[in-house]
């Protein structure tokens, strides 16, 4: 199957729809983390944000007795299978062409649409996780507590399984040899949903929130969300940097953050004239160059941010505890960077190749069936110009750092002595700005 050509564009903005010239971008965005931080520093003394994140209004009663009725919850856990089986009709019995809906569905409405989902609604993958939720209805009709396994799941193990399955996503996404292909994404799938349901029989229903790519991806960006549930449970409105400073470090949570950053970047250098040239050139497969570059472009985020974390823990004078704890309690300030870039990357994507998506949809057995009545449907262009594009690009990306500029600000408030957590801010400043000035260049790359 060929993929259509927007399925691997995932942007019509460039250098030349900027508003200013590139190198007085990175100046100025560069510039705007400083000015930001010395704001911060003067004004900001105190930690501000609800560490533990017990805090929130809550929401009206019929709204919380709507969002957590037995009733909505199961037809939220209908709709995804629903939406499974639909996807599977294309996936299993369609046609390997390029009007083949599989890929559009997988890489655009699934991955790319979960980011603004989630930053609406929370962490909306875990109620309509369709392998979830087949577990559960096999754990009810063997009269089994869906939630107990074969065995306990270690407390160690954290967000390592899906530090890894994440990978492998964003490796099938960026690297895998004709990844548009049914029998590629097929084989993806298959071992994905082996992983994953073995893992729910042997650790019970847990074993999702530790390993699901998609869980875990939705639920990071879930933390920005204004909705969101207080330490008792209650569904609550709440400032969405609260929430995010609420997520609490756990093995494997930085890897998960770094992998996501370091993908995003990774697919801008992919883009690049450059690595074109050099991936085709070198003699080597391109799957093995693409491995080896998706690979060292996550190695040198991971170095960067282990690096400035460390030098932050000993220039603010932490004490031991805090010092090994810190990458993990500042891991959260990367979460809204890694929204910005996935929202510069695939804005056009979700909105051009999103509608062909859903056109197709309507006919996943390619027999010129109409089902959804959505056929006919010609891409909307009104909101991608390569104009406001690049502006919303360059909007995003220094947003996402502004935030965690401020959010590592207020946490450093926590793990360091008051006296020092200015000076120790430093090299998270120059980890910000290294971020922002690398991903500017790598995304507007030649």
């Amino acid at each position: 199957m060929t993929a259509a050509p927007t399925l691997l564009a995932h942007g019509v903005g460039g250098r030349q729809d900027l508003p200013i010239t590139l190198p007085q971008l990175v100046v100025a965005a560069a510039l705007t983390l400083v000015v930001t931080f010395v704001a911060l520093g003067l004004l900001w003394r105190e930690p501000r944000l609800d560490r533990d994140a017990t805090g929130g209004r809550p929401v009206p009663r019929w709204l919380a007795r709507l969002v957590d009725a037995p009733a909505s919850r199961w037809a939220l856990r209908g709709l995804g299978l629903l939406a499974a089986a639909w996807f599977c009709l294309g996936l299993l019995g369609g046609p390997d062409t390029a009007d083949n809906p599989t890929a559009g569905a997988l890489y655009v409405l699934l991955w790319v649409g979960l980011a603004p989902l989630s930053l609406l609604l929370g962490p909306i993958w875990r109620a309509v996780n369709p392998l979830r939720t087949v577990h559960l209805l096999a754990a009810l009709a063997a009269r089994r507590d869906p939630n107990r396994g074969l065995r306990e799941l270690p407390d160690s193990i954290g967000w390592w399984p899906a530090a890894a399955t994440v990978f492998g996503f964003v490796w099938l996404e960026l690297v895998a040899p004709d990844r548009a292909t049914l029998p590629v994404i097929t084989a993806w799938l298959a071992g994905y949903t082996v992983v994953l349901l073995a893992g729910a029989v042997l650790f019970g229903a847990g074993w999702f929130d530790h390993a699901d790519p998609f869980e875990a991806y939705s639920t990071l960006i879930g933390q920005l969300a204004p909705l969101g549930r207080a330490a008792d449970g209650v569904l609550v409105w709440r400032n969405p940097l609260d929430g995010i400073a609420g997520l609490r470090p756990r093995p494997g949570l930085v890897a998960v953050v770094i992998v996501l950053l370091g993908s995003t970047m990774y697919d801008s250098l992919s883009n690049a004239p450059g690595w074109l040239r050099f991936s085709q050139e070198n003699g080597l497969h391109p799957a093995v160059t693409g491995s080896a570059g998706l690979s060292l472009v996550i190695a040198a985020v991971a170095v960067a941010y282990l690096a400035a974390t460390g030098a932050a823990a000993r220039i603010g004078r932490a004490d031991a505890t805090d010092a090994r704890a810190a990458p993990g309690e500042i891991a959260h300030s990367i979460v809204p960077i890694a929204v910005g870039y996935v929202v510069a990357h695939y804005y056009s994507l979700l909105i051009l190749e999103g509608q062909r998506t859903v056109a197709l949809l309507s006919d996943p057995l390619g027999t010129g069936a109409n089902w959804l009545g959505t056929v006919d449907w010609e891409p909307q262009t009104a909101l991608i110009t390569p104009s406001g594009v690049a502006t919303l690009q360059i909007t995003v990306i220094i947003l996402g750092h502004l935030l965690g500029t401020l959010l590592a600000h207020d946490r450093a408030l926590y793990l360091f002595p008051r006296s020092r957590a200015v000076a120790g801010q430093l090299p998270l400043l120059a980890l910000m700005v290294a971020y922002t000035v690398a991903g500017l260049l790598l995304l507007y790359a030649g």
